[in-house]
């Protein structure tokens, strides 16, 4: 990974984060959300960059059981077109592994879409166990209680 450095944020980085060129994460970066994020000690957040150029991106919060340790659930986890295939994922991966541990984390989990085959290749050489669950989702305007 030669030119490549990868950086855990913290609350100081707010500058950082809001410099990276749209694209990366899936919608424009919010000022607001991202603060309370790198805010929040359970949050982590990654960047891969080239230079002044942010390439990659990985983001979890270390969640809290009553009756379990608390274990990092991964967000998301992207790297921009043209620097795939180059250990950018794998060390993001890893960076934010050992972030969450940092905070406590005994564990790791996330969900990805069954037709993400090159994801589910990379946690599976990461040593992630597949398992299948089903996944419901609700927005905004779909909750009735």
């Amino acid at each position: 990974m030669q030119g490549i450095a990868v950086t855990v944020l913290g609350p100081g980085d707010l500058p950082r984060l809001l410099a990276v060129r749209a694209g990366l994460f899936d919608q424009a970066i919010d000022p607001a959300q991202s603060g309370a994020f790198l805010a929040d000690p359970m949050n982590v957040i990654v960047l891969a960059h080239a230079g002044d150029h942010a390439v990659g991106m990985a983001t979890g919060t270390v969640l809290l059981h009553p009756d379990k340790p608390p274990s990092l659930f991964v967000h998301e986890l992207g790297t921009r077109d043209g620097w795939t295939r180059r250990g950018i994922a794998t060390a993001m991966v890893q960076a934010r592994r050992t972030a969450g541990a940092a905070r406590g984390a005994q564990g790791m989990w996330l969900a990805t879409e069954t037709d993400n085959v090159t994801a589910r290749g990379l946690y599976r050489r990461l040593g992630g166990a597949e398992t299948l669950v089903a996944c419901y989702v609700w927005d905004d305007d779909d909750i009735h209680v």
